[in-house]
């Protein structure tokens, strides 16, 4: 797809099709990648219910370094997208290449920091002196290896302020299957490979997303001239780094506050036990399959937001996140049905251990009557950093996390145990939207009055 036909889609399609037509390959790509992580962790449970809790203490801090990434993608996609709306192809391409090198650098420095201080954070989670020796074997291999796991996210947020997203999800895609190909071999041993344990899961991912990242370099850089290698305007470079951290640097902050929260959780979690610990790392997995088209639309969402946005189409913008908030509501209350009613099985298929199965029934039943919720909060943020406002989406998260999801959550599982809570989160993700909403629709209002009072001027 070239540059000019992906612009003429976001400006003047129809938002349906629009959106389903580049949403699509990303579910796909998505959904392949995100099985295959499941996979992943059913080879971890059938090493037991200690390494499956090793490696759930694990999630809140790989969540942090993808959560930095994630935010620079959002900052990568707002820039660029807006500069291509105004029609500024060639500082494109140096704002893209500004963003893969602000990305390796910012998450090797947290990745060397994450290490060096792995036993502080990992005991203030609730790990036992045992689990943290598991859970190291695992981090050690996935540290050594994240800049090849995040560059990727970083050259599809490229692509898709360029409105592509077939390229990316058959990355993804790829990089899934190799993953669910290699962890039983690199985990349990085949011929003269060794069972290495959980340290041949976060091998296989490293393996997988290194080949991704190489050929999505490949395509980005020497097929479609979307980038440079090396630098090739500095001034124009160092502009770039400077504008797309302006809104990724506060938007991997509001990310990074998901997996903070995270962290908090799994530490009230452990109080309760190993198995209680398991299960949340494993619920955790089945969230992001159940919420799968939500953060697919947060990704496809932006592009079309700022490139409306740079074209000054602010009520094209605004049509397209009440449509997208409003299927999501839709299509997670279906989802909350489904996985209601396959929750005994799904419990089963994932734990052998008894506290572990019941734990998560509740979890699989409780806490998807908040996705949809959720779905309008990470919509609202998404299109906060696509209008050129992290300072907001990141104000939205911190009421989020530590006025009602957290609190409610503690306040739950003080009055009603485990399964309160879920109910608790659930309810912090209502009283998010709510806010969320109505925040960032008096927002685009503000702004249609705006270009309205500028244009009777005119």
């Amino acid at each position: 797809m070239s540059s000019s036909s992906a612009v003429n889609d976001l400006l003047k399609g129809q938002l349906g099709p629009t959106l389903k037509n580049m949403t699509m390959p990303v579910i796909v790509g998505m959904i392949t990648m995100m099985t295959f992580n499941l996979v992943d962790t059913f080879f971890i449970s059938m090493l037991g219910t200690q390494p499956l809790a090793a490696v759930s203490f694990t999630f809140p801090v790989t969540f942090a370094v993808i959560s930095l990434s994630i935010g620079l993608s959002i900052g990568t996609s707002a820039v660029i997208a807006r500069i291509i709306g105004q029609g500024s192809l060639t500082q494109a391409r140096n704002f893209a290449t500004a963003s893969l090198y602000l990305s390796a650098v910012l998450v090797t420095f947290i990745a060397i920091t994450i290490f060096l201080f792995s036993r502080p954070i990992f005991f203030s989670m609730g790990a036992s002196e045992s689990s943290y020796m598991l859970l190291m074997d695992y981090m050690n291999v996935w540290l050594s290896g994240c800049v090849l796991l995040i560059l990727p996210m970083i050259c599809n947020a490229i692509f898709r302020a360029n409105g592509e997203t077939k390229l990316p999800s058959y990355g993804m895609a790829g990089a899934g299957v190799l993953n669910a190909i290699l962890d039983p071999v690199l985990i349990f041993g085949f011929g003269p490979v060794p069972a290495l344990g959980i340290q041949g899961a976060a091998l296989a991912s490293v393996i997988s997303w290194s080949a991704a990242c190489l050929l999505i370099l490949y395509v980005l850089g020497a097929k479609q001239k979307r980038i440079y290698y090396w630098p090739h305007d500095w001034p124009a470079t160092f502009d770039g780094i400077k504008q797309i951290a302006a809104i990724g640097l506060p938007a991997a902050g509001a990310n990074m506050l998901t997996p903070l929260a995270m962290g908090v959780l799994t530490a009230i979690a452990a109080c309760y036990g190993e198995p209680v610990v398991a299960a949340l790392g494993v619920g955790s997995r089945i969230e992001s399959i159940a919420c799968i088209v939500v953060l697919a639309l947060s990704m496809t969402l932006p592009p079309l937001v700022s490139q409306n946005f740079g074209a000054r189409q602010i009520v094209r913008a605004h049509d397209a996140y009440r449509l997208t908030a409003k299927f999501v509501l839709i299509w997670q209350a279906g989802i909350a049905v489904l996985l209601a009613i396959t929750s005994p099985w799904l419990a089963n298929l994932f734990s052998n251990d008894p506290e572990v199965q019941a734990v998560l029934t509740w979890y699989i039943v409780i806490m998807p009557i908040g996705y949809g919720l959720q779905g309008v909060v990470i919509l609202t943020n998404s299109s906060f950093n696509a209008l050129h406002k992290p300072n907001n989406a990141v104000m939205l998260s911190l009421l989020r996390f530590f006025v009602f999801f957290l609190p409610l959550a503690y306040l739950g599982g003080f009055m009603w145990g485990v399964n309160g809570l879920f109910i608790g989160a659930v309810a912090g993700n209502v009283l998010t939207a709510i806010v969320a909403w109505r925040w960032l629709n008096k927002l685009f209002k503000r702004f249609e009055c705006m270009q309205q009072q500028e244009e009777m001027a005119v």
